[in-house]
C-alpha cells in the first residue's frame, strides 16, 4: 500500500498531502530506514536465538597439533584432505582452533551459509589466505613492490584501489574478444604440435602432454598480457625461463597449500618449507619480470619509431601503463604466474569429460561443424557468440573437476551460520567441492550433462528437466563471487572456448586409461595422471 502511495506522489505532486506533505525522496528515505530497522530487528532476534560461537564443534589446540604428528589423524595428509578429515569428525560446520597466532578457522559445508557470507561481504571483500605471498611482497621484496602488491594477497581499500584500476581492462567482455585472432594463431600451432607428437600407430600423445598444455596456456596468457608470442610450442621450445617456471609453479602450489592451511609454524620460526617458498617466489618474480621488461623495451622502441596501435591491439600491460607503471607490471606478473597451471588443470578436466562421454563430444562437434565448416575456419566474434553448447560443456566439466575446494571470506559483520553466532572478523572457509557432486544438490551428479546449463525450450525439457539444475546457486561458483570474483575470468573463458573448439573440430578425443584420482589437491587441483589422450583426425 505504501509503495503505491509513493508512486502516486511521484506522478502527482498534489498527492503529497496524502502522506503529510512529505516529498517523494523523503518518503523513500523513511521507507528505506524503516526497512533497515526491521531487518536489524529480525537479525537481532536470530542472533539471540542462535547458539554461542564457542559451542561450534571444534578441537582443542593441543589435540589439533598432536594430530599432525606420527599416529595422528592428520599426519601426512595434504591440507585439503586434512580439512575433509576434520569435517568427517565434527560435521557440516566446525571450527579449527587458533594456533601460532592464526585466528580460528570456521569450516562450513552448508550452502545456506555460503549465501549468508557472500550477501554480507561488503564492497571490499576480505579473502583469507595468501599470507605467504603477502609476506613476500610486503616484507621480503618490498624493495620492488613498494606497496603495489596486486590483487591476490591484498585486502581492504588497498585491494579496492588496485581492482578499480584493472577492472575496466580485464573484466569487460568486449576487451577479451580483442584477443581472438592472436589466440587462434596459438591454437593452430597447438593442433599442429599434437599431430607431430602423437604416436603414429596408437595416435596417443606422450605421457608428458601436460607440458605441452602448459606451453599453450603460457603462450595464450603472454599474448594477452604482453602482446608477445614466445614461440614455446614451435620455435623456442628450450626457453629457459618458461621451462623453469613450469617446474617451480607446481612446487609453489604444494608449499603454499601446506603453509597456508596447516598450523603456521613459519610465523614463529622460518621453516625450511617457508624459506624454499620465498626462494620460489623470488624465482617466479625474476622470470616473469624478464618477460615484462622485454615487453617494455619493445613498447619504447615502438614509441621511438612512431608506431601507433589501436586500443584492441594493445596488451594488458600497455593499457595499464597509462594508469601506472608499477600497477601494469604487477598485474602482468600475476597473469603470467597464475594463468598457467590453473588453466592447464581446467583444460585437462574438459578433455577428460569429453573423451569419456563421446556422445556429448559429438554433439559439441556438430555445433562446431555448423559454425566452422572447415577445420581451419577463422574464428570471428560472431562464431564465438554462438558457442552455446561449448560453454555448457566447460561449465559442466568445472563441476566434475573443480579447480579448488571452495571459497573463503572473513566476515564483515556479526552473522549467524548454521544456527551459531559468528562474530565479525571470523575466517570462514566454504567447501563446495563435495557438494557439486552430491545428488542432494545436483541430480545425476555423477553424469556429465552439459544440458543442465542450457536454457531449455519446452520441447527440449525432457532431455534435461529443470530438476537437473543446482538446488542452490551458491554451491557452484568456479570463478568466485561478487567484487572478488576472478579478475581473469573473461580471458580464461575465451582461451578455453577457442582452444577446445579448435581441437574438437580437428580431432576425435579419447582417453583409454583410468581417470581415478585424476587430480591431486595442492593450493589448487593439478593433474595427477599421465594425460595420454588419443587424437584421431576427423
Amino acid at each position: 500500500m505504501l509503495r503505491s502511495k509513493i508512486l502516486q506522489v511521484g506522478q502527482n505532486p498534489s498527492c503529497a498531502n496524502i502522506l503529510g506533505g512529505l516529498s517523494t525522496q523523503q518518503i523513500r528515505l523513511q521507507t528505506s530506514a524503516a526497512t533497515q530497522i526491521n531487518t536489524e530487528n529480525v537479525f537481532q532476534k536470530e542472533w539471540q536465538e542462535a547458539r554461542p560461537f564457542n559451542e561450534i564443534p571444534n578441537e582443542r589446540a593441543f589435540r589439533f597439533l598432536r594430530n599432525f604428528l606420527p599416529g595422528g589423524d592428520y599426519h601426512k595428509l595434504n591440507s585439503v584432505k586434512m580439512m575433509y578429515k576434520f569435517h568427517d569428525k565434527y560435521g557440516d560446520i566446525c571450527l579449527m582452533p587458533a594456533v601460532f597466532g592464526r585466528p580460528p578457522m570456521l569450516l562450513t559445508f552448508n550452502p545456506a551459509d555460503f549465501e549468508t557470507v557472500f550477501r554480507n561481504e561488503g564492497i571490499w571483500p576480505d579473502r583469507p589466505g595468501s599470507e605467504t605471498l603477502a609476506y613476500h611482497r610486503e616484507k621480503h621484496r618490498v624493495d620492488f613492490f613498494q606497496g603495489t602488491d596486486g590483487l591476490i594477497s591484498t585486502k581492504g581499500e588497498k585491494w579496492g584501489t588496485f581492482r578499480s584500476a584493472v577492472n575496466p581492462v580485464l573484466m569487460q567482455p568486449k576487451n577479451a574478444k580483442f584477443y581472438i585472432h592472436k589466440m587462434c594463431k596459438i591454437n593452430s600451432e597447438f593442433v599442429d604440435r599434437i599431430r607431430e607428437i602423437r604416436d603414429p600407430q596408437t595416435l596417443e600423445v606422450p605421457a608428458n602432454f601436460e607440458d605441452e598444455i602448459n606451453r599453450w596456456t603460457f603462450e595464450s596468457v603472454s599474448v594477452v598480457a604482453l602482446d608477445k608470442q614466445l614461440g614455446l610450442i614451435k620455435t623456442n621450445r628450450n626457453d629457459p625461463g618458461a621451462k623453469k617456471l613450469f617446474k617451480i609453479i607446481t612446487e609453489f602450489f604444494y608449499l603454499a597449500g601446506q603453509l597456508e592451511f596447516k598450523p603456521p609454524v613459519w610465523k614463529i620460526i622460518k621453516t625450511p618449507d617457508f624459506n624454499r617458498l620465498m626462494q620460489i617466489l623470488d624465482e617466479v618474480q625474476n622470470i616473469t619480470l624478464k618477460y615484462i621488461e622485454n615487453a617494455l623495451e619493445r613498447l619504447e622502441e615502438d614509441r621511438k619509431n612512431g608506431v601507433v596501435k589501436t586500443e584492441h591491439e594493445k596488451s594488458v600491460l600497455e593499457k595499464l601503463l597509462s594508469i601506472d607503471k608499477r600497477t601494469a607490471m604487477v598485474m602482468a606478473m600475476d597473469m603470467l604466474m597464475a594463468g598457467v597451471d590453473t588453466t592447464t588443470t581446467t583444460f585437462a578436466g574438459i578433455m577428460l569429460c569429453l573423451a569419456k562421454n563421446p556422445e556429448k563430444q559429438q554433439k559439441l562437434r556438430e555445433e562446431l561443424l555448423r559454425l566452422m565448416p572447415e577445420k581451419n575456419t577463422p574464428f570471428t566474434e560472431a562464431i564465438h557468440n554462438e558457442l552455446n553448447y561449448m560453454r555448457a560443456c566447460i561449465k559442466e566439466s568445472l563441476r566434475l573437476y573443480p579447480l579448488g575446494a571452495g571459497n573463503a571470506r572473513v566476515t564483515q559483520n556479526d552473522t549467524v551460520l548454521s544456527g551459531y553466532q559468528v562474530p565479525k572478523g571470523t575466517m570462514v572457509f566454504m567447501f563446495a567441492e563435495n557438494l557439486v557432486k552430491d545428488e542432494k544438490h545436483f541430480p545425476k551428479a555423477d553424469e556429465f550433462l552439459p544440458e543442465r546449463w542450457i536454457r531449455q525450450s519446452k520441447q527440449d525439457s525432457k532431455e534435461c528437466p529443470v530438476s537437473m539444475k543446482a538446488t542452490n546457486p551458491f554451491i557452484y561458483l568456479p570463478f568466485g563471487f561478487g567484487p572478488r570474483a576472478c579478475i581473469g575470468k573473461r580471458i580464461v573463458e575465451l582461451e578455453l572456448e577457442l582452444g577446445v573448439a579448435r581441437i574438437i573440430r580437428n580431432f576425435k578425443v579419447e582417453f583409454n586409461h583410468s581417470t581415478e584420482n585424476a587430480f591431486k589437491p595442492l593450493l589448487f587441483n593439478v593433474p595427477n595422471i599421465p594425460l595420454r589422450f588419443k587424437f584421431t583426425d576427423v
